[in-house]
Parts: structure tokens; C-alpha cells; sequence
């Protein structure tokens, strides 16, 4: 009995002991090992690849160098068989304050829609105005339907002697020192821009 015993006890061998595993999935519902610095498979969150995720997170917000302005907000109603379309008609103004300027006129649902349509064309609509020492290089006068500009260029220092639909237009433009006259009894603040565009329009340099 004791051989018996002592021979069970020879033919068993230790067992080694193993170093647990992590718990490894394939795609498709299993899990996978992470890798360190990931954080979940989602790109800007720990990853440390630049470029990728919001901005913030590796990503670089770009700034845009136009300025805008809204310079007049309505509601306009078109009547069909339906009924009455109620829409909002937004007038915006874009520009980087050195010799680029341009208007946008577009229509939306809302309010926001509207305003954001009108900005976007504005920024594809941009002309060059011909800027000296912070003023125009002469004068110019211009008419746009109802409405007529006129604009003579200023000392330094002056200001800008305008208001208005023409002032908004001439600060995002850059011009420092100007002054203007509506000859016209025209009001109507989307006229009094495209006047005001059509006046900038003529500027020419000296010589040219």
C-alpha cells in the first residue's frame, strides 16, 4: 500500500503557475488589447496623433480673418395658393479691414438661416478698393436705383464723417478718413450699400 502511494506520488508533476492574461476580443463584439495612449479607439481623446478630434484636442480652430455685420434684418411675405410664405430677407456685410469688402442678400426660415446664408455670399462677392494712406484717392459719386453716394477723401485725423449703411461699409473696408453725402431722399439702407459698393467700385488709383 505505501508503494502504491509512493509511486502516485512520483508520477505527479508540479503545475506551474501562469501569468493571468488579459482578456483579448476580436472585432465583431470582442473585445481587443488597448494599446497605451488610447483612449477607447476614439481619435482625439489620448490617441497623441495631431490632427485628429475637435478643436482643442489636437486640432487646430482656424480663425476667419473676414468680419461681418448685419446691416438690415426683415420679414418678407409672399403669398401663394397655399397661402402666406413668411420668410426673413438678412443684409450682410463682410470684410478684412484692408481693401476687401463685399454684400450679401439671402432669404430663410429663421432668422439664424437667413443670416448665415446672407454672410456666406458676401464672402464670395468681395471686391478691392483702392485704399491711400487710409482714404480714398478722389472723389467719386455712384447711383444705385433710388439711391446716390457721394464720397470725397479726408485729411488724416478727420474720421469718418458718415453714418449709417455708408460708415459700416467704410470700417469693415479699412477706411479711416473720409467723408459722404447722400444726395439722394433715399432711406432705405440696402439701396444706400449698393451705392455705396457701386461709389467704391469706381475708385481708381493715381495714374491708372
Amino acid at each position: 500500500m505505501a508503494d502504491e502511494i509512493k509511486q502516485q506520488t512520483n508520477n505527479e508533476k508540479p503545475v506551474e503557475a501562469r501569468p493571468a492574461q488579459p482578456e483579448q476580443r476580436r472585432p465583431g463584439g470582442f473585445r481587443q488589447m488597448r494599446k497605451p495612449g488610447m483612449g477607447g479607439g476614439r481619435p482625439g481623446f489620448g490617441s497623441g496623433r495631431p490632427g485628429f478630434g475637435r478643436p482643442g484636442f489636437g486640432r487646430t480652430a482656424v480663425k476667419d480673418e473676414f468680419d461681418s455685420k448685419l446691416l438690415d434684418l426683415a420679414r418678407v411675405t409672399r403669398v401663394t395658393g397655399g397661402g402666406k410664405r413668411l420668410r426673413f430677407r438678412a443684409v450682410v456685410i463682410a470684410g478684412n479691414k484692408k481693401g476687401k469688402i463685399g454684400i450679401g442678400i439671402d432669404k430663410g426660415k429663421d432668422v439664424s438661416q437667413a443670416i448665415e446664408k446672407a454672410t456666406r455670399k458676401a464672402k464670395k462677392s468681395l471686391i478691392d478698393v483702392v485704399i491711400v494712406n487710409g482714404t480714398i484717392p478722389h472723389e467719386v459719386t455712384a447711383k444705385a436705383g433710388p439711391s446716390v453716394i457721394m464720397l470725397k477723401p479726408q485729411l488724416k485725423g478727420r474720421g469718418l464723417v458718415a453714418g449709417g449703411a455708408v460708415r459700416a461699409i467704410c470700417e469693415l473696408v479699412g477706411i479711416k478718413d473720409v467723408s459722404s453725402k447722400i444726395l439722394s431722399a433715399s432711406k432705405n439702407k440696402l439701396n444706400n450699400a449698393r451705392g455705396t459698393m457701386a461709389a467704391l467700385k469706381k475708385l481708381r488709383a493715381k495714374g491708372k
